[in-house]
């Protein structure tokens, strides 16, 4: 039987809703696909927000060639016989181009993605791919250059679920009009609320309800509820990673295992990959912990090469270990912190060339040109020796970018450093 969802679908601009922050009448979106000049496109968001449906729609408006696929299932051997008979209908009598939509298209790696560049630089397909990833992480630079248009999806809110329910108990050729189901306010005021701004799950649940409901029942909040519990693992999974990965990255920072624990938790069970899990990892050992232990980058790196090794579902261990570890071991962010203000200086001003007795010596010629004359080499004199090594300008501001705290190992640092500038005075 065909799902609800799949039934309900739009079939124009104008009975799609949702997204009204680039799709309304007369926005850019919108006229682009009315004046048939809608232009390739990246489409990124959560499940059931109206992307393959938006896709389809534009297809439709367009009246070109079109084709669906999804890079979990297709690769680049089904492409080339495409772009083959695009290349037939472009340069060929008709002169039109072809538009391919690729779902989940984060899936493909970068050979497959490459694939598309030469089709799309020479016109002659048109692209639209659609993925639940930032594609500022999972696509190509080369693709996001070509293809220029790249629109967010958002979650529905709960006025804009509730109107895509009504509709469909309203319609009696694709809905469920003709079941004369009996809702309250109440109740599919609930829906909306439990379906997360998912419409899929929205329109699939009340279907599961309509095709099992004894005739004449209403549908409350209770059975609701009843319904929703089927799909309660999948909706919560549906979480934005991101604001998990934030909030695992936070509570690391914050020195609370538990919640660390918890939010590692939720992202290996709504799916997240062990490489996306570990990459923030390696980044929060160096940016949060630092010199305040810094075996904590070499272990977190020894976890995760473990974690891919033994893969799910064991991985977890070695990725609570590298978690558990972060959120109790001492903080420090002053690498950090020192890097980026070396950057910003970089980038705000203008600062001296590099002073003469550092530049490189090791040809001829860089004597008479007097580089690296007064160099004086630290071993020489036991390891330290007092000498000028930033530019001129900053050297006379007395710029210092790290600033060690006293916090676990950088303590020892700081102790360090400070004996060395009490030598310099």
């Amino acid at each position: 039987m065909i799902p609800l969802s799949t039934r309900m679908r739009p079939e124009s601009l104008d009975d799609f809703v949702g997204q009204t922050h680039f799709m309304y009448q007369n926005s850019l979106f919108y006229n682009a696909v009315r004046n048939r000049n809608f232009d390739s496109a990246i489409f990124f968001g959560p499940s059931g927000t109206g992307k393959t449906t938006l896709a389809r729609i534009i297809a439709g408006e367009m009246d070109a060639d079109f084709y669906e696929l999804n890079a979990a299932t297709t690769g680049i051997k089904e492409l080339k016989e495409i772009i083959d008979k695009a290349k037939d209908r472009f340069f060929g009598f008709q002169k039109e181009t072809t538009y391919v939509y690729v779902d989940e298209f984060h899936r493909w790696n970068k050979l497959q993605q490459d694939s598309l560049l030469k089709a799309l630089e020479d016109g002659i397909i048109r692209f639209i791919g659609s993925t639940t990833e930032n594609p500022y992480f999972s696509v190509n630079n080369a693709i996001l250059s070509r293809v220029g248009n790249i629109y967010e999806f958002r979650h529905h809110n709960k006025e804009e679920i509730r109107r895509i329910l009504e509709k469909a108990l309203r319609d009696e050729k694709r809905g469920l009009g003709a079941h004369s189901l009996k809702i309250g306010d109440l109740a599919l005021d609930l829906l909306s609320d439990m379906s997360s701004g998912d419409a899929r799950i929205a329109l699939d649940t009340l279907g599961f309800i309509a095709d099992n409901l004894p005739k004449e029942q209403e549908i409350t909040t209770g059975i609701i509820e009843e319904a929703m519990q089927r799909r309660a693992l999948f909706y919560d999974r549906s979480e934005d990673k991101y604001n998990l990965l934030s909030a695992l990255q936070k509570s690391i920072r914050g020195s609370d295992p538990d919640a660390a624990v918890h939010y590692l938790g939720r992202l290996i069970d709504g799916g997240s990959d062990v490489m996306t899990i570990g990459r923030r990892l390696l980044v929060m050992a160096s940016e949060d912990i630092g010199l305040a232990y810094p075996s904590a980058i070499s272990i977190v790196t020894a976890c995760v090469q473990a974690a891919t090794m033994v893969g799910f579902p064991e991985a977890r261990i070695n990725l609570s270990e590298a978690v558990i570890l972060l959120a109790s071991c001492p903080k420090s962010n002053a690498s950090c912190r020192a890097i980026e203000n070396a950057m910003s200086d970089l980038k705000r001003r203008k600062i001296g060339d590099v002073p003469l007795h550092l530049k490189d010596a090791h040809y001829s010629g860089a004597a008479e040109r007097g580089i690296g004359l007064t160099y004086k080499y630290p071993h020489d004199y036991g390891g330290y020796v007092p000498q000028q090594y930033l530019p001129d300008d900053l050297y006379k501001e007395g710029v210092a970018y790290y600033k060690p705290t006293e916090n676990g190992n950088e303590s020892a640092f700081k102790k360090y450093l400070e004996g060395l500038k009490k030598r310099n005075d």
